[in-house]
């Protein structure tokens, strides 16, 4: 599975580590992605996401629903 937010897309940065004698080595900063399961009033159920602390506060700020329409994320819902 790849360290990436399935609803922002946010992935890892990369870029260089620079000791004090500018000696140069590639490093990666990873998101801090959590799983989480979210209950959503809509749906009536819960939804299981990996995603960013930071997505993570503008969900529970607005709501997942809401929160999926802003960014233009298509949202598909089937009860089984």
């Amino acid at each position: 599975m790849s360290r990436k937010c399935q609803l922002t897309g946010t992935g890892p940065l990369v870029g260089n580590k620079v000791s004090h004698a500018n000696n140069r080595t590639k490093m990666r900063q990873l998101p801090n992605l959590q799983r989480k399961r979210i209950w959503v009033p809509e749906f009536g159920d819960y939804v299981r996401v990996r995603l960013t602390t930071r997505a993570l506060r503008s969900i529970a700020r607005m709501g997942f629903v809401q929160f999926c329409r802003k960014n233009g994320i298509e949202i598909e819902y089937s009860a089984s």
